[in-house]
């Protein structure tokens, strides 16, 4: 399939990439019109500006899926996070249906429910789009929902293995008790593959884990026993501390990832049911446990 990739650049997104191309897919990958020097089988896509159908129309020439893995933790000027997550999808998606392209895979988050962070609003405006113009049986589009991605190259991911390596680590509280499932990134990749393949057919939302829920502490000191320390001394930030930390983030430019919205997602659960994602697999899904070895180390 003749697959237009958005966000290819980006952890998420260059993981699938490669992974599709080694299927076989030719993939035609969008890139911000920023990047320094996109390549043959580069687009250049503006989410913060390409706000209607018109502008995606002539991307979507020749292209038989569209795979969405764009995403921001944090709202900014150059990136605002309502245009990223929700307009510009919902322009996508619209000219996805007028193009007759029906498959669509859109990449969004586990733990978005009921949550009162922008992040998660704007990401359930996507997926109610996306769903809306399923009913009314103009696409066929696949929703998944990862919980905590880790590989090489993820912001996130750097951040944990850099706090299992301190022999003494200061936490926030909910941040410590909230429990994940945590996917492998390659695991996520061949999840989308088996979407533009063997499982075309299969639609609707998908919730992608990892087979066991822990909590982020235990997650982080499973980290460390991976890479052959002993186990850390863990103090707790007081909860007072903990908020006022997070208003100073506010403050900060959005390229810092520590704000009272990411202080609101890591401090809530972030677990689901595996089975439908280990359906696309195959097999179970990578535990944690060997996560260092398979995703970070590969």
């Amino acid at each position: 399939m003749r697959i237009l990739l958005t966000g290819s650049t980006g952890f998420v997104g260059a993981t699938l990439q490669a992974a599709l191309a080694r299927a076989g897919h030719p993939v035609r990958g969008g890139v911000s019109p920023r990047h320094p020097a996109p390549g043959p089988d580069q687009v250049p896509m503006d989410f913060a500006r390409d706000t209607t159908p018109a502008a995606w129309l002539p991307r979507l020439d020749g292209i038989d899926a569209v795979v969405n893995a764009v995403g921001v933790l944090r709202d900014s000027r150059a990136r605002p996070i309502e245009a990223v997550h929700q307009n510009t999808p919902m322009a996508l998606f619209d000219a996805c249906a007028q193009a007759g392209v029906r498959r669509v895979v859109q990449v969004s988050a586990l733990g978005i429910e009921g949550s009162p962070t922008r992040y998660a609003a704007t990401k359930r405006g996507a997926e109610a789009h996306l769903q809306a113009l399923a009913a009314q049986g103009l696409l066929d589009p696949a929703i998944l929902r990862p919980s905590v991605v880790f590989g090489r190259g993820g912001d996130s991911s750097a951040l944990f293995m850099a706090l299992a390596r301190l022999p003494l680590a200061l936490f926030p509280g909910p941040v410590l008790d909230a429990r994940v499932q945590p996917v492998s990134v390659h695991d996520l990749a061949d999840a989308v593959v088996a979407l533009l393949g063997p499982a075309q057919a299969t639609t609707g939302l998908i919730e992608c884990t990892g087979p066991e829920a822990l909590t982020m502490g235990d997650f982080i000191a499973s980290l460390r026993a991976q890479l052959g320390h002993s186990p850390a001394t863990v103090l707790r930030l007081p909860q007072p501390l903990t908020q006022l930390s997070a208003r100073i983030g506010d403050l900060l430019p959005a390229a810092v990832p520590w704000c009272s919205e990411t202080l609101a997602m890591l401090g809530s659960d972030n677990v689901g049911d595996p089975t439908a994602f280990e359906r696309l697999l195959g097999r179970p899904g990578v535990p944690y446990r060997d996560l260092v070895r398979t995703a970070w180390n590969r």
